[in-house]
């Protein structure tokens, strides 16, 4: 062989070992470790969303102090936030418990379903709110010929309401459906347009609050019989209760919840993903003044998601608390 062969011979055999470690990624160094650089995206929500800020202050901290770099960046929901991941523009990801379920199993707001995700843990509640400014509205069963606003046409919104009607042997045909967002819904009840909203985030929501301030809001609670007929079908829901003092109201509210969640896919690395979970449970109590959101945290409600595996860095976590997970 002439030396200029072997020149392009060494050359040659030194490209394709950078284009195998290119294609390695950064998760791992061959030996499920993770290697120094490892970087994960974590798409969160807007901007003013509780999503967004509370995932800017986890990846701020974990980058600080866990050993590995995750960078929150802006999202648009939890459908978006799925499709991100799938597409491979994301490691982490929010998402309602319900709409993860759906992408899991490929219903409702999604053609196939969608498997390329795992469970790192689940955060806080989003409780689904029935809102009205009509106090004869006391019941589920009292919006039949309403005017009720029940989210996006498509929206995870829409779908609790669906889920809510049902278990109150309720469709949309039922009621005079509108299809409008928390913000448009509020003016709409303060308008006199329509009689109840559904509107599913964190309470307080700062639409209702905003509405609170110039009206009598009323919360329609559920009642234990049709809250349990409702999880009987749709496991990721979770019962809750609303505060009385959150809004005003007469007296605490009985509703339903949808869990925020973050989700990895399933190629981040076992080391990574349990570096996150312990950053985040075991500095939780003395983080409350960062986020608020830190003190809603427990392992209980961490552990709680069933629609979807826990990857195996969760799973190595919450065994070293005492809970086996799958």
């Amino acid at each position: 062989m002439s030396n200029m062969k072997k020149v392009l011979a060494v050359l040659l055999a030194l490209s394709m070992l950078l284009c195998l470690a290119g294609c390695g990624g950064n998760q791992t160094n061959g030996d499920d470790k993770p290697s120094e650089n490892v970087k994960l995206r974590f798409t969160t929500g807007g901007e003013s969303g509780t999503y967004y800020a509370f995932g800017s202050v986890i990846a701020q901290h974990a980058t600080n102090n866990a050993g590995i770099s995750v960078n929150a960046v802006v999202g648009n929901g939890s459908q978006a936030n799925i499709e991100e991941l799938e597409a491979g523009n994301a490691e982490l990801a929010f998402c309602q418990s319900d709409v993860m379920a759906y992408a899991y199993a490929g219903t409702n707001l999604f053609d196939a379903p969608v498997t390329c995700f795992s469970t790192v843990a689940a955060l806080y509640t989003e409780q689904v709110q029935i809102v009205t400014l009509d106090p004869s509205i006391k019941t589920v069963a009292d919006l039949a010929g309403k005017k009720v606003s029940i989210g996006a046409a498509g929206s995870g919104v829409y779908f609790n309401a669906v889920d809510i009607l049902g278990a109150y042997d309720l469709t949309e045909d039922d009621i005079e459906p509108t299809y409008q967002s928390f913000g448009d819904s509020a003016d709409a009840l303060k308008d006199g347009k329509i009689d109840a909203a559904f509107i599913v985030a964190g309470a307080p929501t700062t639409a209702v609050v905003d509405l609170s301030t110039t009206k009598d809001v009323c919360l329609v609670s559920l009642d234990d019989e049709h809250v349990e007929k409702l999880l009987e079908k749709s496991p990721y829901y979770a019962k809750c209760t609303i505060a009385k003092d959150v809004y005003g109201t007469a007296e605490d509210i009985t509703t339903v919840g949808v869990g925020a969640v973050i989700l990895a896919k399933n190629d981040v690395s076992e080391d990574a993903v349990y570096k996150l979970c312990k950053d985040i449970f075991d500095n939780a109590e003395n983080l409350v003044d960062s986020h608020a959101k830190y003190g809603e945290l427990n392992l209980e409600y961490a552990t709680s998601i069933t629609s979807v595996p826990y990857h195996p860095g969760a799973v190595k976590y919450f065994a070293e608390k005492g809970i086996e997970l799958k």
